[in-house]
């Protein structure tokens, strides 16, 4: 087998998908890109058995076949290779020889029969959305996502489905963030529960852009075309919690803030701040709002003042400061307005102007006010 392609187009096509390998696999060929080249077109398939991620690109070929390379040797070579055609040669031994202009390298594939299987898409149903309206979901709940394996509904985003529009939830638990969008909508009321990885893989591989991407799922998988790029990941197994009921529903006091005032002066208290807690208390009072942070352990203290608008009773509450900077980084507007009640409730954070066809919504749960 014999193909000439563009070591530039190949590179970048390949960089898309090697977020799928995981560095120390239980299995070899898991360290391996599937090559499969047919009618002038070039298929590289990645995989971790829970996600599997396709490219596809335009190369010279005369016959068809199939090989294993392993992909940090060929990626390593491939950064280092200007861009030119390069010649790929495959004997029935699956030695792969790659001829540049100047130079040629051996390197041993592997027999490509022994690579892992990708799920078959059948049985699905499936809803479009654009590539930004996805990319901007994806960055502004991924991040509330739990790293707790021991709840694994809480390691993924929460895709929730109907006719009027999609929402996407995250929460660890200490925080939440909810996002709907209305100009995405689909067939019928649904949910599935999508895991962090493979997400975070398809908002590198996918434009910011209006293109209209289909999402298919079924049972157990999603998978998501997007022109040459394909991606299917193993959807997560478990119920994902109520998080309806952790929303309160009268938080009267309004705590109207500018976001990036707000986030400098959080990084610059919270600097002070007791390094597990990252513990920065909130005193408002009339227009201003005082923050402080302390760590006792070593004699640690800062404080800064702020104008700010507030209609409410005055309140001492305390945060972990950096979820509070997290979430603010997920706010697209100047401003950003906070609900309050009590210093035990959970206060709500959400932008004071949004698109029309979009919903963001932020809760942090307090932390216990240190007397």
């Amino acid at each position: 087998m014999k193909f000439i392609v563009s070591s530039s187009a190949l590179l970048k096509q390949l960089q898309h998908i090697s977020g799928v390998i995981n560095a120390n696999t239980v299995l070899p060929i898991l360290e391996d890109f599937l090559f499969e080249v047919g009618k002038n077109k070039l298929t590289v398939v990645a995989t971790d058995l829970e996600t599997v991620m396709h490219i596809q690109l335009d190369v010279e070929a005369k016959d068809s076949g199939k090989v294993c390379i392993p992909s940090k040797i060929l990626l390593d070579s491939l950064k280092n290779i200007p861009d030119q055609p390069l010649t790929f040669n495959i004997d029935k031994n699956f030695s792969v020889e790659i001829t540049s202009d100047n130079g040629k390298y051996k390197i041993m594939g592997e027999n490509p029969d022994n690579f892992p299987k990708a799920p078959i898409a059948d049985d699905t149903t499936s809803f479009t959305m654009t590539a930004s309206a996805l990319v901007t979901a994806i960055n502004k709940t991924l991040f509330a996502t739990s790293s707790d394996d021991l709840r694994p509904a809480m390691t993924g985003v929460f895709f929730e489905l109907d006719k009027k529009g999609i929402q996407f939830v995250a929460t660890d638990a200490h925080r939440l963030v909810r996002y709907k969008r209305t100009d995405a909508k689909a067939a019928k009321t649904d949910s599935f529960i999508a895991p962090r990885k493979p997400l975070n893989l398809l908002k590198s591989a996918i434009p910011d852009n209006d293109d209209e991407i289909t999402l298919s799922y079924n049972s157990n998988h999603l998978f998501v075309t997007h022109g040459t790029t394909q991606m299917s990941c193993r959807l997560i197994d478990a119920r994902f919690p109520d998080y309806k009921v952790v929303i309160p529903l009268d938080n009267p006091y309004r705590l109207t803030l500018n976001k990036n005032d707000f986030q400098s002066a959080l990084r610059r208290v919270s600097v002070f701040s007791n390094k597990s807690t990252n513990q920065v208390a909130l005193s408002i009072s009339g227009s201003e709002l005082q923050l402080a942070a302390q760590d006792v352990d070593f004699s640690f203290e800062g404080t800064e003042r702020m104008k700010c608008q507030y209609d409410g009773e005055d309140l001492t509450i305390a945060f972990n400061a950096k979820f509070l900077i997290e979430m603010l980084n997920a706010a697209d507007s100047d401003e950003i307005k906070i609900e309050l009640s009590t210093p035990t409730k959970a206060g709500i954070i959400k932008q004071t102007e949004q698109e029309e066809n979009e919903e963001l919504l932020m809760l942090v749960m307090p932390l216990m006010l240190n007397q």
